[in-house]
């Protein structure tokens, strides 16, 4: 879908790696070799998202730091069409609706980090969660989003724990109870 707007393969794993996670910061050579591109190609498209304000930078040493910039006006909505391009909006739709007793609902992982694998991890908090219902939704969610779904459940009480064994930058919170 986002390929036939966005041509450049390089760009749209950039925008995956920094807008899913605003957290998420990444470096030149970094990149190059997690995307196994040329320097010189990611080089470009950072210098493209930095001069457009998508993109902040900062020094770690001698790196040169990228991060999502999110005071940018289109921030939320990048975001957005990155959620629905990778099927998140399905995930939401169709796992969360009658599911049980469920607070919260995390991305892990890769994707958390903004690397399209194939297989979407969860976090899903709260009690009382259909198991079955789960399963079922999920085998429906990977047909229509062409993605493998793994899923883990836990309780409120040893969420932080589960985040904290994550780490921050492999936790993106996808949905929260109102």
């Amino acid at each position: 879908m986002i390929d036939t707007l966005i041509t450049s393969r390089t760009r749209i794993k950039l925008l995956i790696r920094l807008f899913l996670n605003s957290s998420s910061k990444a470096y030149l050579k970094g990149l190059a070799a997690e995307f196994d591109e040329s320097s010189n190609a990611v080089r470009l498209e950072l210098n493209r998202f930095e001069q457009a304000g998508l993109l902040t930078s900062s020094r770690d040493g001698m790196k040169k730091m990228f991060q999502a910039n999110t005071d940018h006006p289109l921030y939320e909505d990048i975001r957005s069409i990155l959620l629905k391009h990778l099927g998140f909006d399905h995930i939401i739709e169709k796992v969360v609706e009658k599911l049980g007793d469920l607070r919260r609902a995390f991305v892990t992982g890769d994707y958390a980090r903004g690397i399209d694998t194939g297989t979407i991890n969860l976090l899903l908090v709260g009690s009382s969660i259909d198991m079955d219902y789960l399963n079922q939704l999920s085998l429906k969610a990977e047909e229509i989003i062409k993605r493998s779904i793994r899923y883990e459940v836990c309780t409120q009480d040893v969420e932080e724990e589960k985040i904290n064994a994550y780490g921050k930058e492999a936790c993106l919170l996808l949905w929260e109870a109102a």
